[in-house]
């Protein structure tokens, strides 16, 4: 009885080991193959923060700006070829709404790209400037014209030529020196129109 109780617990006491041995190697093979969960993104944005941009103000207002003063413009140029009784006063002035409308659609583009309401209307200062022309005929009209769009035409060039050099939004920098370029052309004839009529321009600086 003996022999047999000693032979019992040596097979005991040998496979104990064994089976211990055996789990602990499911339990890590178990342990390899699973996936710890992945750790949350630092650089994961929300729809919110996504969509808060915000834009240069300086180029926001220098958008609005040029737009008011498209508006103003092609009407006035509308307004000298139905008025005017010159030639070139007729011819620059069709020359001008050609030129501001294509400016302007190109404008209205860089507008809805920094968020500026494009204006549908002049401002109240040049919807005033505009109704006391329509009331004028003749020389009178066209003197009075040519100065309105000189000092308008000047005012694009050094606010573009400034853009140009300072604009901070992309889009506003692209457009800038071009319009510049041909806003400048534009001035010209409209000086060289006004030289030919006799009329004085102001505010050259």
């Amino acid at each position: 009885m003996r022999a047999k109780e000693i032979t019992k617990t040596w097979v005991v006491s040998t496979l104990a080991p064994v089976v211990v041995l055996a789990a602990f190697g499911t339990l890590a093979s178990g342990q390899q193959h699973s996936s710890p969960p992945a750790a949350p993104s630092s650089s994961t944005t929300t729809p919110d923060a996504a969509l808060e941009v915000k834009h240069n103000l300086a180029d926001q207002a220098f958008v609005k700006e040029v737009l008011e003063r498209d508006v103003a413009d092609l009407q006035l140029g509308q307004l000298a070829q139905s008025k005017s009784q010159s030639d070139d006063v007729k011819s620059v002035a069709q020359q001008m709404v050609a030129t501001r409308t294509s400016l302007d659609n190109q404008m209205k583009v860089v507008a809805r790209q920094i968020d500026v309401n494009v204006p549908k209307n002049p401002n109240k200062k040049d919807k005033q400037a505009i109704q006391k022309l329509d009331a004028l005929s003749g020389a009178d009209f066209d003197a009075q014209w040519l100065q309105m769009m000189a000092k308008s035409h000047r005012q694009d060039v050094k606010d573009f030529q400034g853009e140009a050099a300072n604009a901070q939004e992309p889009s506003v920098q692209h457009v800038a020196q071009p319009d510049a370029d041909v806003l400048s052309k534009q001035l010209q004839a409209i000086e060289q129109v006004a030289q030919a009529h006799n009329v004085t321009l102001d505010d050259k600086k």
